[in-house]
């Protein structure tokens, strides 16, 4: 029997990217000079929590096989996002990136 999890990936992912947005909203707003890694680290999450949406809400739309190729994909996308929001964290935390 199949685990179910693309909701659980859909509604995560949509929240973090509603997070990511924030995040480069907040930088482009504030105009800071050494913003760039920032900005790229968000849009990179962007783009791969946007994916994890897509490919989740698409499984779950799919009764067939193909469904469960989705999951996994929406699933491998998240678990990228959140090494990608770790990564820029961690760097701007331990201030190797200014």
């Amino acid at each position: 029997m199949k685990e179910n999890r693309s909701p659980h990936i859909l509604n995560t992912s949509a929240n973090l990217l509603g997070f990511c947005f924030i995040v480069l909203t907040s930088v482009k707003i504030s105009n800071l000079k050494e913003s760039s890694f920032i900005d790229e680290g968000a849009a990179l999450a962007i783009v791969i929590f946007m994916s994890s949406c897509l490919f989740s809400f698409l499984a779950m739309r799919n009764d067939t096989a193909q469904s469960v190729k989705l999951e996994r994909l929406a699933d491998v996308l998240f678990l990228a996002g959140l090494i990608v929001l770790f990564i820029t964290t961690m760097l701007i935390a331990l201030n190797i990136v200014n």
